[in-house]
């Protein structure tokens, strides 16, 4: 499917060509989504350049990314997207982004529904830039704004789980133990943000990449220099920031996986304590269960409540050994 903007009155106006129909020649804009192989080939016809294919568009090589040809620059992004979608849980994925400017027109090309697509299109139809260049550094802009909101959405996610694993404090000043169930629902959430966190971060390099690049390709246009290089900037400091909350998600996971170890231990502990409590009365018990003629107490009138006093006293006795030494 092809979409055209033309300007008008100061805004753009969406409208798709029929098939076989001429593209206007003032068209500022076109978004081309998942288009066949006709659209493809009317395209190139029109623009004199050959369009990437789906295949090239995945290709991680810089200069097959980011290249010019013909007068015109092409672009090739990876885009973190559905990390804002969801308000319950994160669930990023990863899509190329091409971009191909042209003296006449920016033409964008994508094989699925991209948010900031949408809001390009909304901004413009209330108010459009003039030329091609200031579209694209409009687009990358809200891009980068869009990343950006990504990235704060992940370390909300971050700061809640690192809250949920330690600061676990019940009303009466006492902390509150979390079952398995619970810290393997912190691993699983600590994968999800891992696994966001990393598009994201691809996604911000891939920007700064095709940004500076911009900025080579465009330093005749002192117009957009400045805000792409600022653009640059803010591209470095979310890269910095991404690599920080990675470094804090692997605390996390050792933390986690440390609570996981702590309590296995506990109750590997009780089953311990269970057991040296136990034994004695089990002792006692096995001495008065023999089978001997000769044993003192079968005649003696106390001798049983004798024997089950005893087996309480040998009970309680380690377990008060223990807890006086801080062993529970």
């Amino acid at each position: 499917m092809i979409t055209v903007h033309t300007p008008s009155e100061g805004r753009l106006v969406a409208h798709q060509p029929e098939a076989g129909a001429d593209f206007p020649p003032s068209m500022l804009w076109v978004d081309m989504v998942s288009p066949t192989v006709a659209e493809d080939a009317a395209m190139e016809a029109a623009l004199g350049l050959e369009i990437p294919s789906r295949d090239d568009m995945a290709e991680i090589e810089t200069s097959s990314r980011l290249y010019t040809e013909n007068g015109a620059i092409f672009l090739t992004i990876s885009l973190a997207t559905g990390i804002l979608r969801n308000k319950d849980e994160l669930a990023a994925e990863l899509h190329p982004l091409a971009l191909i400017l042209t003296p006449q027109a920016l033409v964008t090309l994508r094989y699925t529904d991209i948010t900031v697509i949408d809001r390009l299109g909304a901004q413009c139809s209330r108010a459009a830039p003039a030329t091609p260049s200031a579209l694209l550094v409009l687009l990358l802009d809200i891009i980068v704004d869009r990343l950006a909101d990504s990235i704060e959405r992940i370390a909300a996610e971050i700061d809640a789980i690192n809250r949920q694993a330690f600061r676990r404090i019940m009303p009466k000043g006492r902390q509150q133990r979390l079952s398995n169930l619970a810290l393997q629902s912190l691993l699983q959430r600590l994968g999800t943000a891992q696994d966001a966190l990393s598009k994201a971060r691809e996604s911000a390099v891939s920007l700064a990449r095709a940004s500076s690049f911009l900025v080579l390709s465009l330093r005749k246009d002192a117009n957009h220099s400045g805000q792409l290089k600022s653009m640059t900037r803010d591209l470095a400091s979310l890269t910095d920031h991404a690599s920080y909350l990675g470094n804090t998600i692997t605390f996390l996971l050792d933390t986690t996986l440390g609570l996981i170890n702590i309590e296995q231990n506990a109750v590997l502990k009780i089953f311990s304590v269970f057991a040296v409590v136990f034994l004695p009365p089990t002792m006692i018990a096995g001495i008065y269960g023999m089978n001997f003629e000769r044993m003192p107490e079968l005649g003696w009138q106390l001798g049983y409540p004798m024997a089950l006093l005893l087996m309480l006293l040998s009970a309680i006795l380690p377990y008060v050994i223990a807890r006086w030494r801080g062993w529970l």
